[in-house]
């Protein structure tokens, strides 16, 4: 089948845009390369891909030098003309939207990149899957928009009316309106709420990435709510792995319209979390304790009975594996850890 992943510059997309290539799918990449962390992560994820950065050029294809059947394209979700003009030429079979203006906490302090990447580009994609003939929708959903929901674990049918950042509004925004369109259009359509994905090639803005990076070079910590949080830390590839499962099955018993949790179902204690780093790296955490951050929950963790029982999904990485690789991949590319 032939695939549209956007984001493909970013952690989860570099790794589904590989993963579809090595079982023999047509991949056409795409990303803005927006400058919300350090760029060059983002050409060397693309350059694993044999997308070179001297190729890349606004709206211009890059054919990969490693994989025949991937290209690339620098390109807007809000560019609605070029977007367009996109899937007219392509012929897309199944879309994979991973593009989006994440962080929780920078959603506070720029709000209207939030809107206009994560709610207007997704309109631009719904209209374009209703427009042409896609036959599944894949979207990035996030754990977020359970917000104040204490109940856990967190299931798909809980209430998610009370978000706590303007990044989980817009998730949810995701949500509600792949729904209107499945129900107006026939569309299928399918959303994951990711839980604290991590690993090689992670994002420099999240906890394993920031927490593996200063011990390493014996800076402190920031360690919110004192370290009296949990999160459901779930590896890259038991998440690209259930990304798959899905992608490649549109239909479920004819629902049209489907949400799923992603994660690892088996929370991890903060302070765990940064004690085995200690234990890995071989140094001392230099912690530094300080309260709740605005728009932070004390927990997140994962019901995936859902997503088991449509696919048999099941995650096999533990944390001290996973945090093993993601460190030897930290040791592996220090030249480009920003």
């Amino acid at each position: 089948m032939k695939v549209l992943v956007t984001g493909a510059a970013g952690f989860i997309g570099s790794y589904v845009a590989k993963a579809l290539l090595l079982r023999g799918h047509e991949v056409v990449g795409l990303d803005t390369i927006n400058a919300y962390y350090d760029v060059r992560l983002k050409y060397a994820r693309l350059a694993e891909a044999g997308i070179e950065r001297e190729s890349i050029a606004e709206n211009v294809f890059v054919t990969s030098k490693l994989y025949a059947a991937y290209r690339f394209i620098k390109l807007d979700l809000t560019a609605r003309a070029s977007l367009t003009r996109l899937f007219d030429t392509e012929g897309f079979d199944v879309v994979i939207n991973l593009a989006a203006q994440a962080g929780v906490r920078h959603s506070i302090e720029d709000p209207y990149a939030y809107i206009e990447s994560n709610v207007i580009g997704f309109l631009n994609l719904l209209e374009n899957c209703r427009h042409h003939p896609v036959k599944h929708l894949v979207y990035a959903s996030s754990s977020s928009i359970y917000g104040t929901n204490t109940k856990v674990p967190y299931a798909e049918d809980d209430q998610v009316d009370t978000p706590v950042s303007l990044y989980a509004a817009t998730k949810k925004s995701d949500e509600l309106m792949a729904h209107a369109y499945s129900t107006l259009y026939g569309i299928h359509t399918t959303g994951l709420r990711f839980f604290t994905v991590y690993g090689p090639w992670g994002r420099p803005d999240m906890a394993p990435y920031l927490f593996m990076k200063a011990v390493l070079n014996e800076e402190p910590i920031k360690v919110f709510n004192h370290g009296q949080m949990r999160r459901d830390f779930t590896y890259i590839d038991d998440i690209v792995e259930g990304v798959m499962q899905v992608a490649e099955h549109p239909t479920v018993e004819g629902r049209p319209y489907r949400i799923y949790n992603i994660g690892n179902s088996a929370p991890v204690e903060l302070m765990h979390f940064i004690s085995v780093i200690e234990q890995v790296t071989g140094r001392k955490a230099v912690k530094e304790m300080l309260e709740m951050q605005p728009g932070d929950v004390v927990s997140t963790v994962a019901d995936t009975t859902r997503l088991q029982n449509d696919f048999g999904y099941k995650p096999e990485t533990t944390v001290e594996e996973g945090i093993r690789r993601f460190y030897d991949w930290m040791m592996e590319y220090k030249e480009i850890l920003v």
